[in-house]
């Protein structure tokens, strides 16, 4: 499943994605719904992360794409993400992690269509 336009990312976000994807090539983002790591978006290489077919693309944040499970997106789909960074460690198999910094997700709740 594809949705376009569900998020987005800071300039602080962008900057970090350039510097990992200078590091690691091509990447994409899982919105993780763990317990280890919360609700942090988890940053793998391309080639590295397998994505399933319940799986929901929410956009792409340049030429990364962000995925999400159906399960986490239904619980979500009324808000608009916005990856951003903070300090701190990111999540243990995360590309961020390492790096004193981390990603983390915010969420807008999106607008009620108007009906008329």
């Amino acid at each position: 499943m594809s949705i376009n336009d569900k998020v987005s990312a800071t300039p602080e976000a962008r900057e970090l994605l350039a510097e990992i994807i200078a590091d690691h090539g091509p990447v994409l983002f899982h919105q993780s719904g763990g317990c280890c790591d919360g609700s942090s978006p988890m940053c793998y290489p391309r080639g590295d992360f397998i994505v399933g077919d319940q799986d929901v693309l929410l956009g792409h944040i340049g030429d990364t794409p962000v995925f999400i499970s159906a399960s986490q997106f239904e619980a979500w789909k009324h808000t608009d993400l916005i990856i951003d960074v903070v300090p701190g460690r990111g999540g243990m198999f995360s590309l961020d992690n390492g790096r004193e910094k981390r990603f983390l997700t915010r969420s807008r709740v999106c607008a009620a269509p108007v009906r008329e």
